[in-house]
């Protein structure tokens, strides 16, 4: 069973910009304190992972309002994908040691893999394969959902903190193309890394060890848009990078500072679009999900991959 990418990846023009001052979307009363995971499906509704009060959020974005809650079982989760027919899958891997499969309209869940740790980022690919990055067991683990089992493989890593190329550091954000190639943030190594199908080996495509990139500061975070180029969640450097037929650039939070204000972030940890292009960041630190609206005078296809 082959199922599509269910990220939104809108097509921009090469002179995107973004408003520089953020919307908030939701802030600690609701999400808690140190948000880590976020997730807009095909339809912009938005999912939150709330660590602080083990509880999945699920927000619309029409009118800014809570729609559901999903707590049952859950203790600290990380991270969250929503696939294109609505079943989340949810980190809870830091006290239970497992992912969890919640269906659509379901009061229940399933366990589908077994983990080690935490998972810091969740991903499934389109031949049904679901990756977890297991932050303190600096790997990422894999294994596939066709098949009646919760057991893993390393699709990447050696359990070993080396700055090598088959190695990963605190590995956090995942994202994996439709030609199976795996991008993964590499926190620990500051850089962002690409791993061929089903190879060990990685390439260092944006931060240490890259050039004519971009330098890199603890990055937690890294997705693609329709045309492969890369957007990184610069956490220790609190901005948002992306890429482009002129390389990289700042886009969000550009100062290099922490900061609490509309057009700052303090240590943000993921990021999404929405099928307009608008971006929306964790804003850890200030335990706010933070919007930033696409300026009007840019171009924008709404791309879905399917």
């Amino acid at each position: 069973m082959f199922l599509a990418i269910s990220y939104n990846r809108p097509t921009f023009d090469p002179l995107a910009t973004w408003i520089s001052d953020g919307i908030t979307l939701t802030n600690n009363i609701t999400v808690g304190a140190r948000p880590n995971g976020l997730f807009i499906d095909r339809n912009d509704i938005v999912y939150i992972a709330n660590r602080a009060n083990s509880v999945i959020q699920i927000w619309s974005t029409t009118n800014n309002s809570l729609i559901k809650n999903i707590t049952t079982s859950l203790i600290n989760p990380y991270s969250l994908f929503v696939t294109m027919n609505g079943d989340i899958y949810t980190d809870n891997g830091a006290s239970n040691s497992r992912v969890d499969k919640w269906t659509t309209n379901g009061t229940g869940y399933i366990t589908v893999m077994s983990v080690k740790a935490a998972c810091y980022g969740l991903f499934i690919d389109i031949q049904n394969s679901l990756y977890c990055s297991m932050y303190d067991n600096n790997l990422v683990a894999m294994t596939s959902l066709n098949q009646n089992s919760s057991i893993w493989t390393i699709a990447t890593g050696t359990e070993c903190i080396l700055p090598t190329s088959n190695a990963l550091i605190n590995p956090c954000g995942i994202f994996v193309d439709t030609n199976l190639n795996l991008y993964v943030a590499d926190k620990g190594n500051n850089r962002i890394q690409k791993f061929s199908s089903s190879q060990l080996i990685g390439i260092t495509v944006a931060g240490s060890g890259a050039t004519n990139t971009i330098t890199l500061n603890g990055p937690t975070g890294v997705i693609l848009d329709s045309n492969g180029y890369l957007f990184i969640v610069d956490s220790g450097n609190h901005r948002i990078v992306g890429s482009g037929p002129n390389g990289f650039r700042c886009i969000i939070a550009c100062s290099n500072t922490s900061g609490s204000s509309a057009n700052q972030l303090n240590s943000p940890v993921s990021m999404s679009f929405d099928s307009y292009g608008n971006i929306f960041v964790v804003d850890r630190n200030n335990s706010r999900i933070q919007k930033f609206m696409l300026n009007s005078s840019t171009t924008v296809r709404k791309y879905l991959i399917f």
